[in-house]
């Protein structure tokens, strides 16, 4: 019976209390609950405007160690760079939660991240990132605050992307290092109040991501309205659309629709 009720507890804590900071964009400073394995799968459709239907498709595994560890481990295939679709790359990212102030219904944390990633493609545009298009690494600061049904969460981060050991393969154009930056915002629209872990829940989002190019005058920012429904709090769907509202960097498309799905596996592991 204690098992049970520990279980249901873990449920709602997790899944459907504290929804509205499972971002769409960008992640929070909490973790999935410990020794939990979610698997996700994400779609994106950029819109490059040439006619062509291009599109992106991320299977991605995360494992929650315990309160303050949790891992990723993600692949990419597209056709962004060919006719056909073909593997991009990969990427692995930590996160460790430093700080946490817990409350009812309340409460702030802090956590540090760092990912790694390669890419087989040329670095060809100025939007650079780790999600299939560059080799390199980044490290960073997430803050999130949670009051009653609002989130708010801020991240910085600094990225390096790998020159190529070619020197000749060196773009001067193009900038090798990069600060990144996100403010996000959730807010849990539907249940009006909690009676059972298998409500639907409906969460609304808006983030705003940028990026400035170090040592270059290229930048780049965008914002992020998103829905998100979750299913017996523990079952996802991500709906959100990404659009440039200032910038002046090459990109493979300043518009791009984004489709999830997540499901996560609780107690995966004794």
């Amino acid at each position: 019976m204690k098992q049970i009720i520990s279980w249901v507890f873990l449920m709602l804590t997790s899944g459907a209390m504290y929804g509205q900071e499972l971002y769409v964009f960008s992640e929070p400073a909490s973790n999935m609950p410990s020794k939990s394995i979610g698997a996700r799968f994400s779609a994106k459709y950029p819109n490059t405007n040439n006619g062509k239907f291009t599109q992106r498709y991320v299977p991605e595994v995360m494992f929650g160690i315990d309160k303050n560890w949790m891992v990723h481990v993600s692949g990419s295939v597209s056709n962004y760079y060919h006719k056909n679709m073909e593997v991009d790359g990969g990427k692995l990212y930590v996160k460790y939660r430093f700080y946490s102030n817990d409350e009812v219904h309340k409460h702030f944390r802090m956590a540090a991240f760092a990912d790694a990633g390669f890419s087989r493609h040329p670095y060809t545009y100025m939007d650079a990132n780790l999600d299939g298009d560059n080799d390199g690494v980044q490290g960073g600061i997430i803050a999130t605050q949670l009051i009653n049904k609002l989130a708010i969460s801020g991240t910085a981060s600094y990225l390096k992307i790998f020159k190529p050991a070619n020197k000749t393969g060196v773009n001067p154009s193009l900038a090798y290092n990069m600060l990144n930056y996100s403010l996000s915002t959730g807010y849990l629209l539907f249940p009006r109040e909690y009676v059972d872990y298998k409500q639907t829940n409906l969460n609304l989002y808006v983030e705003m991501l940028g990026m400035k190019a170090l040592g270059k005058n290229d930048y780049g920012l965008d914002l992020a309205p998103a829905v998100q429904l979750i299913f017996n709090s523990n079952s996802k769907v991500n709906i959100g659309y990404r659009f440039q509202v200032a910038g002046n960097m090459t990109r493979i498309a300043k518009q791009q629709l984004l489709v999830s799905l997540e499901h996560t596996f609780f107690n995966a592991w004794k």
